[in-house]
């Protein structure tokens, strides 16, 4: 999983400078001293007398100084809210792009720019500054994650799920001791991270010597609602099984071999009848037992529901793509399990070891067991899956998150005077109201003034008219974007709800069992005859021509049953 350094949007207003105004203006209209209206506002006297005399003010003056003008770093500002609310926050790497493209659209037309035009990039850490300018921005690291396990794509297989197991917890015979989840995960023999160390002052070193082996093994691990674990399934990438990857004592382990390193339908019902059901069995004392796994197709084999039907063992299958937040191996105790082992490889690699191996395999691992699984990390995964204690709304929670978080509409007080001539008109409506006052207070002025001003609307409005296409161009290109992504990676068939597994799902699997045999059963009648299928009368004489052509009327016949 790679994590780009994204930017979000938080909630914030806009600094007031509505009363300044007015002072300056009062000012202006009724001869009173500086210090007179300090006293009243608590305004300096100096930053009234500046005002007053067209001096610009600080922030102006460290506004005209940046590299964007603040209407244009606003009009960034906005974009990038908008990206963040459509689901593609903007990396803070591509800011500095984007503020050189709207440099170079100073001085070009609409939408197309002079390659030939040469503009200073910004600083390197003009992104930084950027952010820390708007509070409604804020710089945060996030994972990537495939969109079908997006909060906004999983919600309703969430409710369906709680609905689903709430009813099955609700049951009074079903105890916390014997509600179960199983799945399987996958361990790297010997893939070590980047760490910070500490090196000589000299030391120019910019790499580490480790040892590197991809190697996969798959373990499957059980963990139970009362903070226990079972022993594990350890699958071998090989053919065959060697006896000196076990050297480690490890009691009550089973160990199976597959050529890719998975599991498959033979190990699925290995492990429930050799590793789950003896483990669980005296402790439930006939009492019914709860196994969580997710949708892989090898948990809901015919034998593996034949078993469990037999055993009391009731299936629940989690919805497809929520496994991240649903199931409570994934949410509290594989990523300890696996820093456990990598901090056990590190020392093994600091002991001598040169490379790590199937041999040592055991050993690391069932020390990082020993320190990853213990009763807290359990209890705290089942706490944050929302089952013990049954609170469904720990995890909607995390998946109506981002609609908080992001606020990209932010509501305009309805235009005054005052807000006109503070504030840059960000609507047509409101350029209209500050074009009507400045046209009032300019009657006294030339005609080619005149002609200018009303150039400047005009072009202003054109601008405001663009801006407005293309948001709505925008808008449009990304709901396309959406429902395109959406329907070509959805199925052709409803698959991977929530369920629990009852006898009528055996029986739907014996009659597909059966039927699959069938077919394959007339499959290879059909290519012994050639590809053609030959009817009970032409059977029937074909088997009297082999018995007349062997001699063997007088010791077989032909039955028609």
């Amino acid at each position: 999983m790679y994590s780009s350094l994204a930017i979000v949007a938080l909630s914030a207003q806009p600094p007031g400078v509505n009363e300044l105004c007015v002072c300056v203006s009062h000012q202006r209209l009724v001869r009173t001293s500086y210090a007179i209206q300090s006293r009243s506002t608590g305004i300096p006297a100096s930053t009234l007398w500046r005002r007053a005399n067209n001096r610009p003010s600080v922030a102006d003056k460290a506004a005209n100084q940046q590299y964007l003008t603040p209407q244009e770093e606003q009009a960034l500002v906005e974009y990038v809210l908008r990206l963040a609310d459509n689901g593609y926050p903007l990396p803070v790497k591509f800011l500095r792009s984007l503020a050189l493209i709207i440099v170079r659209q100073r001085s070009s037309n609409f939408q197309i720019t002079d390659p030939s035009l040469k503009v200073r990039p910004p600083g390197k850490n003009w992104p930084q500054g950027f952010y820390r300018r708007h509070p409604q921005l804020k710089a945060r690291r996030l994972r990537a994650i495939d969109w079908k396990r997006d909060g906004r794509h999983i919600e309703d297989k969430v409710r369906h799920w709680f609905d689903i197991i709430g009813r099955e917890l609700a049951d009074p015979s079903i105890l916390l001791e014997n509600v179960y989840n199983m799945d399987e995960t996958g361990v790297l023999l010997s893939v070590l991270n980047s760490l910070k160390v500490l090196v000589g002052r000299d030391d120019l070193r910019k790499h580490r010597g480790t040892t590197v082996k991809r190697t996969l093994v798959t373990a499957i691990e059980c963990i139970s609602a009362d903070g226990r674990f079972l022993h594990p399934l350890i699958i071998w990438p090989a053919a065959t099984h060697r006896s000196s990857w076990t050297t480690h004592p490890t009691p009550g382990w089973h160990f199976a071999c597959t050529k890719t390193g998975y599991t498959n339908t033979e190990i699925s019902l290995y492990w429930v009848e050799h590793v789950f059901d003896p483990q669980t069995r005296d402790r439930a004392g006939g009492r019914p037992r709860l196994l969580i796994c997710d949708g892989f197709g090898t948990h809901e084999s015919l034998e593996v529901m034949k078993f469990c039907f037999t055993n009391r063992i009731i299936l629940c299958r989690l919805p497809s793509h929520t496994s991240h937040k649903l199931q409570p191996c994934d949410v509290g105790v594989f990523s300890p399990l696996k820093t456990a082992y990598r901090a056990q490889v590190e020392q093994a690699c600091r002991a001598g070891v040169s490379t790590i191996g199937k041999p040592h395999f055991t050993y690391l691992y069932d020390r990082a067991r020993k320190e990853a699984f213990t009763p807290r990390n359990i209890r705290s995964a089942w706490s944050r899956s929302g089952l013990f204690p049954f609170d469904p709304s720990r995890v909607l929670r995390e998946c109506q998150a981002f609609r908080s978080e992001i606020q990209t509409t932010i509501p305009v007080e309805p235009p005054t005077v005052s807000y006109n001539i503070c504030h840059t008109p960000n609507t047509s409506d409101n350029f209209v109201l500050l074009r009507s006052e400045v046209e009032q207070d300019t009657q006294n002025l030339d005609g080619v003034c005149k002609r200018r001003l009303q150039t400047l609307s005009r072009a202003t409005e054109k601008v405001f008219a663009e801006r407005a296409l293309l948001l709505e161009e925008n808008r449009i290109l990304f709901e396309q974007n959406n429902e395109k992504t959406c329907r070509q990676s959805s199925g052709l068939t409803v698959v991977g709800h929530a369920k629990v597994m009852s006898y009528e799902d055996i029986v739907e699997a014996q009659k597909k069992r059966d039927i699959t045999v069938t077919e394959q059963a007339t499959r290879k009648k059909r290519s012994k005859a050639g590809g053609k299928l030959l009817s009970r009368s032409e059977e029937k004489r074909k088997a009297e021509q082999e018995i007349q052509a062997w001699d063997m009327n007088d010791y077989c016949l032909v039955l028609d049953l």
